[in-house]
């Protein structure tokens, strides 16, 4: 596991309502924590980090969002817009969540539980990580 993908869930259609499951089989990694970001307010961004050994799953429960991944050598923009489609981020990868729409929610099922030690908080210590 060491780029990012794009993962598809399964969808169970119903004039109800739709339904989406997430097991861990689905993932390469059992989660450990999940937590989920809402109200973030216009303009603003989240994330603008890296993790050293932990890796995340994101989901767009509701609305939109951007999540912008650097490399250490490029970057790219995924729009999560779906909620039965994941993005898998493994450990290693700097990123930011911005773009957020009106009602957006990002749930995030992580690899481990929180370890302020596992973060890489600042762009250039993560440049100098990527190349060590």
């Amino acid at each position: 596991m060491n780029r990012i993908e794009r993962i598809k869930l399964s969808k169970i259609q119903d004039c109800r309502g739709n339904l989406s499951v997430l097991e861990n089989d689905i993932l390469p990694f059992a989660f450990k924590r999940v937590y989920y970001l809402y109200d973030v307010p216009s303009g603003a961004s989240r994330g603008g980090h890296a993790h050293i050994e932990q890796s995340e799953f994101l989901i767009a429960l509701s609305g939109s969002f951007d999540v912008l991944i650097n490399t250490g050598f490029e970057t790219q923009i995924y729009t999560l817009n779906k909620p039965d489609e994941g993005l898998l981020i493994p450990n290693g990868y700097w990123r930011e969540l911005d773009n957020f729409s009106s009602g957006g929610i990002c749930l995030v099922l992580a690899s481990d539980v929180f370890e302020e030690s596992d973060y890489i908080r600042n762009f250039d210590e993560f440049l100098a990580f990527k190349k060590s």
